[in-house]
């Protein structure tokens, strides 16, 4: 028999309890309720609990029967989140995807993990994304036989993940074309730092975090493509929606996309926006009523996050390709090393030549003059003495005893 929706948490023994009695692991828990597997653990060791639709998702999954369970939540992942949660919602198949790059695992098969979940194997389950059956179709085509490639894995996370980012991207800015350059600079990012994306706990947020912070920079202000705004949505609601968006603080905006529209939990979301779990409700709350002044009808969550999804998924925004962005992303690196290079090298020449023209020995300065005192001034010469006279007298007088002359004759 179904429990109700509002049937109350059980204790955290109890929750541990009820998780193993229906064959359920963690990590199952937190795939189908779009958590990490140390949220979950949490739960069960009570440090935290869940809240709002997560803690009604949470309760159903563990007081109602296997069946009834699996039902209802492919009905909530289908109708509540369809194209926006992707990469909110996707933190244990994205780090399963990262993790067989680095570790060598084979992907684990359809009917390998229904076996412990009950589910049956298949593509055509209510609730799976465009993005969960291209994966799927990647294990069929012979992915599983063999350990992943570091390039197969990227392009299976940008798959997974990069749809639902560019959308996310757009509520955030209001720009189709900042959006897609937010995804693709976190990507390349993501692909040079490979090694360490793919062993993260959470590859998706990774990326996420990354989108986030890019899309969100102040410095976007200053470039001339993006002085003036772009056209905004055709539809009145939705550029209404999106204008009351646009005015809120980054901070405040980035938090309401993360709990309303991606569907985080609220300790996720303040982990994620590094603040404190009461900041960060309370930056939800004023988001919150700032939108409802503006546009009265979504008071209520639901609607709000019903219209979130709607406005995100009205432009037709896409992605390129994960090859493209790989080549991309390895081409920026390899400029940024040869001019890491050439610098290096200038800064050795003009070393070089400040080597070659200083000088290799120390060479003492001139004194300044000074005054020397005790000589005799110098003299000039004055008027003749008596004696002097009578000897230039004399020596006047007397006949020159020598050759004579020459005269020149005039003819």
């Amino acid at each position: 028999m179904t429990q109700s929706p509002a049937s109350p948490l059980p204790a955290p023994k109890e929750r541990r309890r009820l998780r193993e009695s229906r064959s359920l692991t963690q990590t199952d828990v937190a795939t189908r309720l779009g958590v990490s597997r140390a949220t979950v653990r949490s739960w069960e060791t009570g440090r935290s609990a869940p809240r709002g639709r997560m803690r009604e998702a949470y309760t159903r999954l563990l007081l109602t029967d296997p069946a009834s369970a699996r039902a209802e939540m492919n009905t909530r992942q289908e109708d509540v989140a369809p194209e926006l949660v992707g990469a909110g919602t996707g933190a244990a198949p994205a780090r399963e995807i990262a993790r067989t790059a680095v570790r060598g695992e084979r992907p684990v098969a359809e009917g390998k993990r229904s076996a412990s979940t009950g589910e049956r194997p298949g593509r055509n389950r209510p609730g799976r994304r465009p993005a969960e059956e291209r994966l799927d179709a990647a294990e069929d085509s012979g992915l599983a036989e063999s350990s992943l490639t570091p390039a197969q894995a990227f392009d299976a996370l940008y798959a997974f993940c990069a749809p639902a980012l560019v959308r996310q991207a757009y509520l955030l800015t209001g720009r189709r074309e900042l959006a897609r350059e937010s995804v693709e600079r976190a990507f390349q990012q993501a692909w040079y730092r490979w090694p360490e994306v793919a062993v993260d706990p959470d590859p998706a947020g990774w990326v996420r975090a990354t989108v986030y912070e890019y899309a969100l920079s102040p410095w976007h202000r200053l470039r001339p493509r993006y002085r003036h705004p772009e056209a905004p949505p055709t539809a009145p609601a939705d550029r209404a929606l999106l204008d009351a968006l646009l005015e809120l603080p980054p901070v405040y905006r980035r938090t309401l996309v993360l709990f309303d529209g991606v569907g985080l939990g609220l300790p996720e979301t303040a982990a994620e926006t590094e603040a404190s779990t009461p900041a960060a409700a309370n930056r939800v709350l004023h988001a919150r009523e700032a939108v409802a002044t503006r546009l009265p009808e979504l008071t209520s969550p639901g609607d709000l996050h019903r219209r979130l999804t709607e406005l995100a998924s009205a432009e037709r925004l896409r992605a390129a390709k994960p090859r493209t962005v790989r080549w991309y992303g390895e081409r920026r690196a390899q400029q940024w090393t040869r001019a890491a290079i050439a610098f290096t090298a200038l800064l050795i020449g003009v070393t070089a030549l400040t080597l070659g023209t200083a000088p290799d020995h120390y060479e003492a300065p001139l004194a300044p003059p000074e005054t020397i005192h005790g000589l005799p001034p110098r003299a000039a010469p004055g008027p003749l003495s008596s004696a002097e006279l009578k000897l230039r007298a004399r020596l006047r007088s007397r006949e020159m005893h020598g050759p004579e002359r020459l005269i020149p004759e005039n003819r």
